[in-house]
């Protein structure tokens, strides 16, 4: 059987590494790129705040080619949807016949409509490898097998700022308040991937400061180890 290739919606997150691993263990599928919204005025990844020189080593570890869609700040969703649509044609000249593009959507159903709805426009199908999976046993399973992940954004509405910049972990999931997803599905909080058994080196990071912005959401600043600032 020829697999078929397809897209990864690539946030830099545990979510969707876990949904990448779902897609390699099916030989029905062939991921070809990941797809990733960069903020253009602060070259990081849009809404995890992740720089893009930590976004291109995850893929490089990953061995994956990037596909980025870039965006100004702040910007609107017509915006958003017009630079989209223009990478899923970039990525049809490169891949031709390509088709589908795999999201690592969780529960949230108004979130998957708008995926579906939005790929319809061009005639491209969303999919959505670990959907409906219980997050209590998939955060489990992700931290047994030796995926590691940092926490770099927290909506302190949800979260207290103190976890954001703590590695995910048992001891993480242990001290996380009732109420709270244990993959911050509802937007509690955003992760960064940095290891584990998908990547063939793990991405040595070290801490920057941590900033509150518009009064809410709380990110922590992560710098590849060898980076100048």
């Amino acid at each position: 059987m020829t697999p078929t290739p397809i897209l990864l919606a690539w946030s830099g997150g545990k979510d969707c590494l876990m949904a990448l691993q779902r897609l390699r263990a099916d030989p029905h599928w062939q991921v070809v790129a990941l797809l990733t919204t960069v903020n253009r005025t602060y070259d990081r990844i849009a809404m995890h705040g992740v720089r893009r020189d930590i976004l291109e080593a995850q893929a490089a570890s990953l061995g994956l080619p990037l596909l980025v869609v870039e965006m100004d700040w702040p910007g609107s969703n017509e915006a958003y949807e017009e630079a989209h649509a223009k990478a899923l044609i970039e990525a049809r000249m490169r891949w031709p016949g390509i088709r589908h593009c795999a999201f690592g959507d969780l529960f949230l159903q108004d979130v998957r409509d708008y995926r579906v709805r939005q790929l319809g426009q061009t005639e491209w199908r969303a999919v959505f490898p670990i959907w409906g999976e219980d997050t209590s046993a998939l955060s489990r399973r992700f931290v047994a097998e030796g995926h590691r992940a940092m926490l770099c954004c927290v909506d302190t509405q949800q979260l207290d700022a103190a976890f954001c910049g703590r590695a995910y972990d048992g001891a993480l999931l242990d001290a996380l308040p009732v109420g709270v997803d244990p993959c911050g599905e509802r937007g509690e909080f955003h992760t960064l991937s940095c290891g584990g058994p998908l990547f063939r080196t793990p991405l040595r990071l070290r801490r920057g400061e941590s900033v509150l912005r518009d009064e809410r959401f709380q990110f922590t600043d992560f710098l590849l180890d060898d980076a100048d600032d």
